[in-house]
């Protein structure tokens, strides 16, 4: 059955949130709330960050729990791995993830790092998503954001970009160094929750005219130390010469 252009969507909406392992600031681990609050702003996609298992009841972890309740669709990136659990960022689509890269960008003996690359296929088309956490030693983060900035410029330029996490931009580094490969971005603080004053959590894009809004919810400061970071990105910008299975049948039947 053909799908006409006019029915398919318009907009995707991405959520970035450094869960703090789903701790909130009253020290309560409580998943439940994360996802809840997650879920009342109907992302499409969502990167999560300080995702815990250690200690967890095996039948019962944080992944399959996110996965369930966001995303049928999901991608892990374990930092740190342990007898009793690990502990990374994920990345949780509605629509399906393929070509899924991890790539390392982990410095010295420092905190393990990673991101996360794949291509987001929706009925409109396709585009690129990079998911990360960076380290928090401004040396650290400087070599991490050249990695970066390597694999944006590495992507297909005709493919929309989109990345997103918690860089620990805490003087604005990042978005600096990122401004001319993604050239729209948040401008939200995020950090810490319950008054904030950096803009450590960050979504970028290109094309920039595939940025419509973004915004955070600040009853998220009861579920952990960070804000979330949600934003609108218009799907025919991002998906330009990047036509999905519903659209190019739709485009041959018309």
């Amino acid at each position: 059955m053909n799908v006409p252009v006019e029915a398919l969507p318009t907009s995707a909406r991405v959520l970035t949130w450094n869960i703090h392992k789903g701790i909130g600031t009253d020290r309560r681990y409580d998943l439940g709330r994360i996802i809840d609050l997650a879920r009342r702003h109907e992302p499409d996609i969502v990167a999560l960050q300080e995702v815990d298992s250690r200690g967890r009841d095996p039948t019962n972890l944080p992944l399959a729990a996110l996965k369930l309740a966001l995303g049928s669709h999901a991608a892990e990136a374990r930092t740190i791995v342990a007898e009793d659990g690990h502990y990374g960022h994920v990345l949780i689509s509605r629509w399906p993830l393929e070509q899924i890269a991890l790539h390392d960008v982990s410095i010295g003996r420092r905190e393990p790092r990673c991101a996360i690359e794949a291509t987001i296929g929706t009925p409109r088309g396709s585009f690129r998503v990079i998911a990360t956490h960076l380290g928090l030693g401004m040396g650290e983060r400087k070599r991490q954001i050249g990695r970066l900035v390597a694999l944006a410029r590495a992507a297909d330029p005709a493919e929309g970009l989109v990345m997103l996490g918690d860089f620990n931009d805490w003087h604005g580094e990042v978005r600096r160094a990122l401004d001319d490969v993604l050239p729209a971005w948040s401008f939200l603080r995020t950090f810490p929750a319950r008054r904030p004053i950096f803009k450590l959590d960050r979504i970028f894009c290109r094309p920039a005219g595939a940025l419509n809004q973004c915004w955070t919810d600040s009853e998220a400061a009861r579920a952990s130390d960070h804000l979330p970071v949600i934003a609108d990105l218009a799907l025919e910008a991002l998906t330009a010469g990047r036509h999905g299975p519903a659209e190019l049948a739709s485009l041959h039947a018309s």
